[in-house]
């Protein structure tokens, strides 16, 4: 049994994940901004579950709900940052005010919540970190800049966590979800208010007035939820898992396509070296 702390869980893939780590029998601290919209999920577990209140841009919330996770468990031994939202906007046309709320939640929210938890982990020696990206942060379509931007610096930050705490006994893995039949796309996408003309063929097409991406994605919560628990269960767990056929198809084309553009441009890239 392992106590998991996770964010995010009123609706989606966070709530298909709390489900599954309670039935599981592990314990779990079920959080969300509004706590009643994650008491049917806890209902059933009084012993294992504990719901929470917790807005990850509130480090006293956060501080609370670790220390509350921890004095009912004993202790954390899986954190799951997967708090966030998408915006859509083409990267003219993004409010300031908007880009820092994004930023706020989907990137500084997880580290917040990494550095109220790591000590814990530090000190049992043991301990996994799941950090919810995107394949976005991989693909960068038109319109989702800021979102993608958001993902990327998660991940980057991911990979040097993972090398600073591995010796330490604990592991990180940056998960990257292709689409998946959630709110993602419906209630919690939101997007700028100025729309340009110019970006009609471009970042335009991916509005919400236009997409016809919800309710249409290919992935299955319930079966991601499964492959997050085999992925905290194995002994040896990726630093980067791919969720999601659309997923998986998408980072290959992105990988071929970077390492054929890397080596047209292999003898102007290596021609920079000071020479003798």
């Amino acid at each position: 049994m392992a106590t998991w702390l996770i964010t995010g869980c009123s609706t989606g893939l966070g709530r298909a994940l709390a489900e599954a780590v309670l039935a599981s029998g592990h314990n779990a601290a079920v959080t969300a901004r509004n706590v009643d919209a994650v008491q049917d999920i806890t209902a059933g577990f009084p012993d294992s579950a504990l719901p929470l209140a917790l807005d990850v841009t509130d480090k006293a919330q956060i501080a609370a709900a670790v220390k509350a996770a921890e004095e009912k468990f004993g202790r954390i031994d899986v954190l799951v940052n997967n708090a966030g939202y998408g915006y859509r906007a083409a990267v003219e046309e993004a409010d300031d005010a908007d880009i820092r709320r994004l930023f706020d939640t989907n990137f500084f929210g997880a580290v917040d919540m990494i550095k109220a938890v790591v000590p814990g982990m530090r000190a049992n020696k043991s301990g996994t970190i799941l950090n919810i990206s995107s394949i976005g942060a991989r693909i960068t379509p038109p319109g989702s800049g800021y979102y993608s931007a958001t993902k990327a610096a998660l991940e980057g930050m991911s990979g040097s966590l993972r090398n600073e705490l591995k010796p330490l006994g604990i592991n990180v893995t940056a998960i990257e979800p292709g689409g998946f039949r959630t709110d993602f796309a419906g209630r919690s996408l939101t997007q700028s208010a100025t729309a340009i003309g110019d970006y009609a063929d471009t970042a335009g097409k991916r509005r919400k007035e236009v997409d016809t991406a919800h309710g249409n994605q290919p992935g299955d919560p319930d079966k991601a939820a499964k492959a997050i628990l085999a992925v905290v269960d194995s002994p040896n767990p990726p630093g980067l898992l791919v969720l999601g056929t659309d997923a998986f198809g998408a980072f290959g084309m992105v990988a071929d396509a970077q390492r054929a553009e890397l080596d047209q441009w292999q003898e102007l890239s290596t021609s920079t070296d000071i020479t003798d």
